[in-house]
């Protein structure tokens, strides 16, 4: 288990490490791996520095990401060899993904499932469409139940079904209660000054040792303040 006398340089907190995973909080702001505009600030980089303070030749690998502006719960491998095996099972081994998001509006339906074929376009943009059965376009699969709202926001419990990029934003968006703070898929206001969501839940089946772990992170205390200032209405 990880030394608690040494601190991580990183925005995120450790939630959880042994010898072959790494398990963060990430911070809203910061990316899971270096793009062509950010290079240094980024999970990926942070987290290695960390695991080289105790051993220089130490090294993490990405398994999965999160959206910059999403915070929550990310997961590194330790080692190339978990790494493919995370990834090559990742279906099998991921048992839940939990996300809490706040959405601008009321929802008729308080729980539901989403489901959609999600595709890309050239400006890496994604959108629901319907799917030719030739393999285009991936099937996206989110359930979400609300469990509060006020006169503008709702905020809700979600599980992914799929992992798909940028699936809850644009299953949001198909509902007509897009993210806050989502400019990119329809959203018109921004109350906290980030997108309005979290990964705060990951449970998998460690792929060595095969024990069931479970990962959670605190929703951010911007999201409840958000609540708590604002009339909430009975549901």
């Amino acid at each position: 288990m990880m030394n608690k006398k040494k601190q991580p340089k990183t925005r995120g907190n450790i939630l959880y490490e042994d010898e072959e995973i790494i398990v963060i909080n990430k911070a809203a702001g910061l990316l899971s791996i270096a793009s062509e505009s950010e290079k240094l600030h980024t999970a990926y980089r942070e987290i290695t520095a960390y695991v080289r303070e105790r051993s220089p030749r130490s090294r993490v690998f990405i398994v999965h990401r999160l959206d910059r502006d999403t915070s929550g719960v990310l997961l590194f491998a330790k080692n190339e060899k978990i790494k493919r095996a995370l990834q090559d099972n990742w279906n099998k081994i991921v048992l839940t993904r939990g996300y809490t998001a706040i959405t601008e509006g009321l929802f008729a339906e308080k729980s539901g499932t989403i489901r959609s074929f999600l595709f890309e376009t050239k400006t890496h943009l994604m959108y629901s469409g319907r799917s030719n059965g030739a393999g285009d376009g991936l099937e996206a699969i989110t359930k979400y139940e609300v469990s509060a709202e006020t006169d503008k926001f709702s905020l809700l419990d979600l599980r992914l079904l799929t992992g798909r990029k940028n699936q809850i934003r644009v299953h949001m968006k198909d509902l007509g209660h897009p993210v806050i703070g989502d400019k990119k898929y329809g959203a018109l206001q921004n109350p906290l000054g980030r997108l309005g969501l979290h990964a705060n839940l990951l449970e998998i089946e460690h792929p060595l040792t095969r024990k069931i772990l479970h990962f959670s992170a605190p929703v951010p205390r911007e999201f409840t303040r958000l609540f708590n200032s604002q009339k909430v209405k009975e549901k």
